[in-house]
């Protein structure tokens, strides 16, 4: 549903063109320092203005509603929204019934009996990923020493970043990309297999992303090409260094004391300029279909920092289970 974690729970709610967006972040520790600047430099990063990113612009200002006073947390439920203020809802008016493809448009319609907010994908929107980038915020002050930082590798088929969303925005086109992310000084230990293991609950988190497709750990799909010995990872200390990290840092669905590797494989925005011929409910028939609105021509611009985010919120809930029955260990 729309609530997520054990320990570190996140309950996610709002619609794109509706007055907010949101996150109620429950399970936080007491006495974390957190106020409005601690979220504006990942926020920062998640906002439009550059080249291939969309021209709606929000303020994105964090009104952080309970769990915080005099800047520390309080150990109660943290709930924080964004006002929706460049809202254009009539850019949606054509969608009712000819539906967008690649969208969330005809499902949404078919589960929720028409009663989904449609106007901007409503609650399937992209910009539901601004409160999970200010619940990662708070996850990753739960995880002091240890460093996460996530980019594109690879956009349009391209190693060449810039060129590639420039041809893109020339030609009004759209294109995916591949975003790689990597944590550092991650203990040996977290996870807790079978269902939940590391890849488990990050791959879960990852495709609650609006776009993401395709996940690896380490080698990913290559590692099918390998043989075994090529594809261990020899221990080389005590402390359970690896000589290479082909199984990403992680053993059995547990942290291994490496670096945490994963990347992401993010679709182009479906969103597109050209006409699409696609099936028209209200007149029963395949006719011409417009998209109306403002959409990114590279979404994945603006994607690195959310999966740092949801890597955060993993591991931040990870640590806390640890920690739970840490002291019973024999």
């Amino acid at each position: 549903m729309n609530t997520f974690g054990r320990i570190f729970k996140i309950s996610i709610f709002g619609e794109s063109h509706n007055s907010a967006v949101g996150i109620v972040v429950d399970g936080c520790p007491a006495g974390i320092k957190l106020n409005q600047k601690d979220f504006v430099k990942d926020i920062a990063c998640r906002k439009s203005g550059a080249v291939g990113t969309t021209k709606r612009t929000e303020s994105d200002k964090p009104i952080i509603l309970s769990g915080v006073f005099n800047n520390f947390t309080t150990g109660s439920p943290i709930t924080i929204i964004f006002e929706n203020n460049d809202i254009k809802p009539s850019d949606y008016s054509n969608i009712i019934e000819h539906f967008r493809p690649g969208h969330a448009d005809y499902t949404a319609k078919m589960k929720y009996s028409g009663y989904n907010d449609y106007r901007g994908g409503g609650h399937f929107s992209g910009r539901l990923t601004l409160p999970l980038v200010a619940a990662g915020v708070i996850a990753k002050k739960i995880l002091d020493g240890i460093n996460i930082s996530a980019k594109i590798i690879e956009a349009g088929g391209s190693k060449n970043i810039e060129k590639a969303v420039k041809t893109a925005v020339t030609n009004k086109s759209t294109i995916g990309c591949i975003v790689e992310c990597e944590a550092t000084g991650i203990p040996v230990g977290w996870g807790e297999p079978f269902f939940d293991s590391v890849e488990s609950v990050i791959s879960h988190l990852a495709f609650a992303v609006p776009a993401i497709k395709g996940i690896e750990f380490g080698n990913g799909f290559y590692a099918a090409k390998l043989t075994g010995k090529e594809q261990n990872d020899l221990i080389i200390n005590a402390s359970g260094l690896t000589k290479t990290n082909n199984c990403g840092g992680i053993n059995g669905g547990i942290t291994n004391g490496n670096n945490l590797s994963f990347k992401v494989a993010v679709k182009p925005a479906s969103s597109i300029n050209d006409l699409q011929n696609t099936f028209n409910f209200k007149k029963n028939k395949i006719t011409q279909l417009k998209i109306n609105g403002r959409h990114d021509a590279c979404i994945a611009l603006r994607i690195p920092v959310v999966i740092e985010a949801i890597t955060a919120l993993a591991l931040a809930d990870f640590k806390l289970i640890f920690n739970s029955y840490s002291t019973y260990r024999v």
